[in-house]
C-alpha cells in the first residue's frame, strides 16, 4: 500500500532548565524517540551538548520522517551530561515532553513544559520544537573569518565561536549553525562549513540571517563580541 511521507526537520530550545549542577549550570542535550508499540520507545537521534546553558538553543536538528494520517508519538528528553558516555542512564534528567509528530507539523511551532519522570513540572522548565519540511536539498558552503576582535578574557585573549540565526516567519531569530571555538584567537578563521539551503534560509535568498562572534567561557555565559545582520544573496557577493 502507498504512504505519502515527507522528511520533516525538528529544531529545539528550551528555556528555564533546572540546574543539576553544583556550582555551575546544567550540560543541556536533548534526545529525540518515537513510540513503536505500548511502552517501548526507540531512540531516533539527539542533539549536541551545550555547556553551563540554562536557555539552549541546539544548532543540530533532528530529522524524522512524516507519514500522512498516521499517528506518531514522539518523546523529546532533555538530560544534564556529566561524562562522555553515550549511555544516558546515568545523566541527571532534566524534563521530557511528549506529543505526536502531527501536532508540531501543524502547528509549526510547539511550546510545552517540561515534566519529570513522576509526572511533576520540572520547574518553569519550556521546550520549543519548531517543524520544517525538507522541500530543497541545495546545499550552501560558507568560509568565515574574522579581524581584530575585542578581547574579552581578562588575562588572555578571546575564545571565539561563531553563529548563524534565519529569521522565522514569525520574526524570531533561529540559530541553524553554530561554529567550533578557537582558543586564544583575535583573528580566527573557522573551518569551512555546509549548511542545506532549507536548513540556512529556508530556501529564501532574500530571508534574513544574523551572524554573530561570541567569546566562549568554561564556567559562564558567552560574551557577544559583535553581529550583523544580512541575508544569503549579499553573503554570495563576498
Amino acid at each position: 500500500m502507498a504512504q505519502c511521507v515527507t522528511k520533516v526537520e525538528l529544531s529545539i530550545s528550551c528555556d528555564s532548565l533546572i540546574d543539576k549542577d553544583v556550582g555551575s549550570k546544567s550540560d543541556p542535550l536533548c534526545v529525540l524517540l518515537q513510540n513503536v508499540g505500548g511502552d517501548q520507545w526507540t531512540e531516533l537521534n539527539r542533539t549536541e551538548k551545550i555547556k553551563n546553558c540554562q536557555n539552549p538553543q541546539f544548532s543540530k536538528k533532528l530529522l524524522i520522517d512524516y507519514y500522512f494520517e498516521k499517528v506518531q508519538k514522539v518523546k523529546f528528553g532533555i538530560y544534564d551530561i556529566d561524562n562522555k558516555s553515550y549511555d544516558l542512564s546515568d545523566d541527571d534528567y532534566l524534563g521530557g515532553a511528549e506529543c505526536t509528530l502531527g501536532q508540531i507539523v501543524s502547528s509549526k511551532i510547539l511550546v510545552q513544559p517540561l515534566m519529570l519522570k513522576k509526572g511533576k513540572p520540572a520547574g518553569k522548565s519550556i521546550i520549543t520544537i519548531c517543524a520544517e519540511e525538507i522541500k530543497d536539498t541545495r546545499v550552501v558552503s560558507i568560509d568565515v573569518e574574522a579581524r581584530n576582535l575585542d578581547k574579552k578574557d581578562f588575562l588572555g585573549k578571546s575564545d571565539p565561536f561563531l553563529e548563524f540565526y534565519k529569521q522565522s516567519d514569525s520574526g524570531k531569530w533561529q540559530l541553524v549553525y553554530r561554529s567550533e571555538v578557537i582558543k586564544n584567537n583575535l583573528n580566527p578563521c573557522w573551518k569551512k562549513f555546509s549548511v542545506p539551503l532549507q536548513t540556512f534560509c529556508s530556501g529564501d535568498f532574500n530571508r534574513q540571517i544574523k551572524v554573530a562572534v561570541s567569546d566562549m567561557d568554561d564556567n559562564t555565559s558567552s560574551d557577544l563580541i559583535g553581529e550583523f545582520i544580512c541575508n544569503i544573496s549579499k553573503l554570495l557577493e563576498v
